[in-house]
């Protein structure tokens, strides 16, 4: 018998994501008849991803009920499950992450999870995400708020540390890099055995194992081929350095530490393919993209529909069925990663099963990933601490320890390019002493 959950989707006007989201919810036998609540704050957006939410179904079988909503209460309301893919402020506030940095010669690649684009963007951010996890407490407060909203550790951490919400925060760099090694490696990737850990966009996977013999020596044999090593080399780098390989891709790590984007060294963008403004790049071709897909869902061509890797579907028909699944997901540190700091937010292993999310405990990190990691959650703890008590000075403060900002510009520098930051997001971002 299918179950029939109310599963509220803020944000929906991300409609591709949405739309990979949906397809694996509903491509399950038991959730074929859910209550499929959209809410985006964008008419024509949600117009379109109601739309794309039928013809999901169609194109798998499933029945449900689809409410869309131009307000948050009405989807939320007796909600089993909340879905969060927010940006707010969307590409204007994104330019604005890029560009004020560079006049300071700031160079950055993605600028959305750390970083001083991620601290901004965590700043824009945790005041809606904090929000919406108040209203779940008085409208749906048994619900599991599951956030794909980047920067992924810091909203999280504040989501959970302002409320009781069973809050997991999701990312599929872990299952996606995955299988990016089983192909440098040339084995099939349901043969490799692995176990990560850490933080978002910063886990390493401290277990790779092929029937039964540890993996990283292939792994390593596979690196000295130059055209392997020349598809990730920041994170090929960073595993002959620190001996293990990180989540995230090259592009993304580039910006997290020191070594590799310096104006000090500019052939060393070159050496290791950083790919500068990445993500300005990216969100120009998701507009083109977003066109297109417009006008598929609202023409009567119908759509296919395949699973994805992302966890979201698994997590619903695992506490839906009680079939357990094994996710990695970005909760609290409650002694779950023993030398990272208490209380932080980190990404571990997590059962889930009809009782929820339940993180594995890890236990220490070797110490140079421990070390790498805490430069970072430095920066996340400031951030959250300088949000919630509107402090200004701990936004500096994080900038400063930032590896990358820190390496490049001045102390003087650092204060005006983030009082810059300040002036030009305006109202998106809270006002602080």
């Amino acid at each position: 018998m299918a179950n029939k959950p109310k599963i509220a989707m803020i944000g929906a006007g991300s409609v591709v994501f949405a739309q990979n989201l949906l397809g694996d919810i509903m491509s399950w036998p038991e959730l074929q008849e859910p209550h499929i609540a959209l809410m985006d704050i964008n008419p024509d957006r949600l117009r379109v991803a109601e739309r794309m939410a039928k013809k999901v179904a169609a194109a798998v079988g499933a029945r449900p009920k689809i409410t869309a909503h131009r307000t948050r209460k009405p989807a939320l309301d007796g909600a089993d499950y909340v879905i969060n893919t927010i940006q707010v402020g969307g590409f204007p506030a994104t330019k604005i992450d890029f560009e004020i940095p560079a006049k300071y010669g700031l160079k950055q690649t993605i600028a959305d999870t750390n970083g001083i684009g991620g601290i901004f963007r965590a700043l824009r951010t945790m005041p809606v995400m904090v929000n919406i996890a108040k209203e779940m407490e008085e409208l749906c407060p048994q619900a599991l708020f599951i956030n794909y909203a980047n920067p992924m550790a810091m909203v999280c951490w504040a989501v959970l540390k302002a409320t009781k919400i069973q809050t997991v925060g999701l990312c599929h760099s872990v299952q996606g890099t995955a299988a990016r090694l089983a192909r440098f490696m040339g084995i099939p990737f349901e043969d490799l055995v692995y176990r990560a850990a850490g933080i978002n966009h910063m886990d390493f996977y401290l277990k790779l194992q092929y029937r039964g013999k540890d993996a990283y020596p292939r792994l390593r044999r596979a690196m000295e081929d130059p055209e392997i090593f020349a598809q990730d080399p920041v994170r090929f780098e960073v595993m002959r350095r620190f001996g293990y390989f990180v989540s995230e891709s090259s592009e993304h790590f580039s910006e997290y530490v020191s070594w590799f984007i310096k104006n000090a060294h500019p052939e060393l963008i070159e050496r290791y393919d950083i790919p500068i403004n990445e993500y300005i790049r990216r969100c120009i071709e998701s507009d083109k993209h977003w066109r297109r897909t417009k006008r598929h869902m609202m023409s009567k061509r119908p759509i296919e529909v395949e699973r994805s890797h992302e966890y979201c579907g698994y997590i619903l028909h695992a506490m839906e069925t009680g079939e357990p699944y094994l996710i990695y997901g970005n909760v609290l540190n409650e002694s779950l990663i023993t030398n990272l700091p208490e209380g932080c937010c980190v990404e571990v292993p997590c059962y889930v099963d009809r009782n929820g999310i339940q993180p594995c405990h890890v236990g220490d990190l070797p110490p140079q990933l421990a070390a790498i990691i805490r430069n970072v959650v430095n920066v996340h703890e400031l951030t959250v601490e300088g949000f919630f008590q509107r402090r200004r000075d701990h936004i500096y403060q994080a900038a400063l320890l930032d590896p990358h900002a820190s390496a490049e510009l001045t102390i003087d520098e650092i204060y005006s390019m983030v009082d810059d930051l300040f002036e030009a997001h305006g109202k998106l971002v809270p006002r602080m002493k």
